[in-house]
């Protein structure tokens, strides 16, 4: 499955619905699945991490409440490049939430296989954040992990055709990415690359 950004433009959300594309929402955003049948819940922390702003905890459980429930899964709180205290802050917000949808750990530079095995299961898949080295590099160790685990992996930021071959040959279940939600003409090529490349747009 494949979610772009939300936007609140009609030509892209028309295009997307016609592609069979889901919607990332952010917690940081308008907080509007416009309809869509299938979206996912973006806990915000990377648009705090770019902006170099703290990461909003309220506005996170706002969308928790709004949102969450129906989605196909939500991210919990990490800490962008935290390791292993993005991995205790996780798993605090774990025991703190509801469980209205499946959740996803975000792993991080710092965090390895061994580290998170013993966590996930049938609630709790893996969403590989982290930069974009550590997301590469590692990316075939989570794809092994979750194949082994039989658990949910989705992949963040993918927005190029490169990446998601990396994706499709770590046999991931979905991705996002921004690029068909800031450049629409770009939907045609990700689609396409999607397709080509096995993984499941449904």
């Amino acid at each position: 499955m494949a979610y772009a950004s939300r936007t609140g433009t009609r030509r892209t959300l028309a295009a997307l619905r016609a592609a069979n594309w889901g919607l990332m929402v952010s917690a940081t955003g308008a907080l509007r699945t416009e309809g869509f049948p299938r979206w996912c819940l973006d806990n915000g922390a990377w648009t705090a991490y770019q902006q170099g702003r703290p990461f909003n905890e309220n506005a996170f459980l706002v969308a928790y409440e709004k949102i969450a429930p129906g989605a196909d899964f939500c991210v919990l709180p990490d800490i962008v490049a935290g390791g292993m205290r993005s991995l205790d802050y996780s798993l605090k917000w774990q025991e703190r939430l509801d469980p209205v949808c499946p959740l996803l750990l975000a792993v991080q530079d710092g965090m390895t296989p061994a580290d998170v095995e013993p966590l996930i299961g049938d609630r709790l898949g893996i969403f590989v954040g982290g930069t974009t080295r550590f997301k590469e590099d590692t990316l075939p160790s989570w794809g092994a992990l979750a194949r082994k685990r039989s658990v949910y992996l989705h992949v963040g930021r993918v927005n190029s055709a490169r990446r998601v071959a990396l994706c499709a040959m770590a046999g991931v279940d979905s991705i996002d990415g921004t690029s068909v939600t800031r450049f629409a003409q770009t939907l045609p090529l990700m689609d396409n690359a999607i397709r080509q490349g096995a993984l499941p747009c449904m």
